[in-house]
């Protein structure tokens, strides 16, 4: 009896002091999420417009407009954050388009856009004025002026290719 109640100290105490593991971008269960990773089904309610199914356990296709949901980081409102867009243009893109520009706003906020004129991994990074980041969410609508339509490489508009979303910590 003793040595089954030490057991089961030993394995409360382990499970007790074992370090959570995983982002930090999420403060609780079932509270809304700062970095959105395309795959995680945790974050597909927040990918709110213009996203294409996960694919490869790894990204999703965005149409020519496209919006999140995200929470901004504690102390935005007075501090500002990073808005991080990991994404790839993929080649067919560029070879039938060309360069595409991609745009955010936030609210009434529009941050500068950019040009991306070759295929392959990119990022769009802005700060965000903390005035933009008042609530307890932030809509995050992008756009590209440039995307292929349904019909002409896949039954789906396609823009590009998402594999994460969201804010930082200034």
């Amino acid at each position: 009896m003793i040595r089954i109640l030490m057991l089961v100290l030993a394995l409360t105490a382990g499970v007790a002091c074992k370090k959570k593991t995983g982002p930090a971008t999420i403060e609780g269960p079932g509270e809304m999420l700062m970095f959105l990773r395309a795959p995680d089904p945790k974050a597909a309610p927040q990918f709110i417009k213009g996203f294409h199914a996960p694919e490869q356990n790894a990204w999703r296709w965005t149409a020519g407009t496209f919006a999140v949901k995200l929470r901004p980081p504690f102390g935005a409102s007075e501090k500002g954050a990073r808005l991080r867009v990991n994404f790839t243009v993929p080649e067919p893109v560029i070879a039938k388009l060309g360069a595409v520009t991609l745009s955010a706003m936030i609210g009434q906020m529009k941050l500068d856009p950019e040009t991306f004129s070759k295929a392959g991994p990119a990022t769009y990074a802005r700060d965000v004025p903390g005035g933009a980041l008042l609530g307890e969410s932030a809509t995050v609508e992008f756009s590209l002026d440039k995307f292929l339509p349904a019909g002409a490489v896949d039954q789906r508009e396609l823009g590009i290719v998402v594999a994460g979303v969201g804010f930082e910590k200034k």
